[in-house]
């Protein structure tokens, strides 16, 4: 019989890339753009913030990250939190400005303490790993949890892999089942391949393969071939009624996000 497949990764630097309007696909009218425009020439934040967000993903209008810097700064300075979380993106990323970790850190850190979780997390990632700040696990754990209490479930993720594998924390394995858990009902395929890892194995929790297939199901669904291959191991020593039940599952599974602010 072939090893189940173990793995645990880290995520990366993420962004407030959504703006205000109903759907973040909708690309902009140029009625829309002028709109944003106007209110933003007057000094109004989310205008900003949105012209911003046009020029950075190039809708409605071509794509010009020194232009989206322009505005996300303008934004910012007035205190917009995801103007400010965005700011710091493209000081990270070197996006339309010199890369600067340590302005990163300023502008993530202005949004962070407003409570964006995305800030937080992005600022944890910052303290993790030594950039813009002394490295310094304490403060990246501090904002970690407050990320994924937030809902921020990339936060939550990497919150349960500090606890399974006791990394500036002791090792909990239940606090380690507990945020994957929270991340994979969001839909985080790495918390569901890792939930399907500890079910397969009766590791954390009681081993149940009709819950390993569905976890597993549910990340192959995304296009993860190492949780096909899981899948498929799993499945040679269930029943035809277990497997019924996991695919009525997996058919049944909706993502239930949490709101971040």
């Amino acid at each position: 019989m072939r090893t189940i497949i173990q793995r645990l990764l880290l995520v990366g630097i993420l962004g407030c890339f959504c703006g205000s309007r109903v759907q973040a696909e909708d690309v902009p009218s140029a009625e829309k753009i002028a709109e944003y425009r106007q209110a933003a020439d007057q000094g109004e934040a989310d205008a900003q913030y949105n012209l911003g967000l046009c020029y950075y993903k190039g809708e409605g209008v071509r794509k010009d990250q020194a232009e989206a810097v322009k505005w996300f700064r303008k934004a910012a300075e007035q205190g917009h939190v995801k103007g400010q979380c965005n700011l710091g993106v493209c000081y990270d990323n070197g996006e339309g400005v010199p890369k600067d970790d340590a302005e990163a850190v300023k502008w993530y850190r202005k949004a962070a303490e407003q409570g964006n979780a995305v800030a937080q997390y992005n600022l944890a990632l910052c303290y993790d790993n030594g950039e813009g700040v002394p490295k310094d696990d304490a403060e990246a754990l501090k904002w970690l949890h407050k990320a994924a209490e937030k809902g921020e479930a990339n936060a939550q993720f990497n919150l349960g892999r500090r606890y399974d594998k006791g990394e500036g924390v002791a090792m909990d394995e239940a606090e380690a089942v507990k945020w994957y858990r929270r991340a994979a009902e969001q839909g985080d395929v790495k918390s569901q391949f890792n939930l399907g890892l500890y079910y397969a194995g009766g590791e954390r929790v009681p081993k149940d393969d009709v819950m390993a297939y569905m976890w597993f199901n549910l990340c192959a669904a995304g296009g993860d071939a190492d949780a096909t291959k899981n899948r498929e191991i799993i499945e040679k020593r269930m029943t035809p009624e277990q497997i019924a039940e996991a695919q009525k599952l997996s058919r049944q599974w909706k993502p239930r996000k949490e709101v971040k602010k």
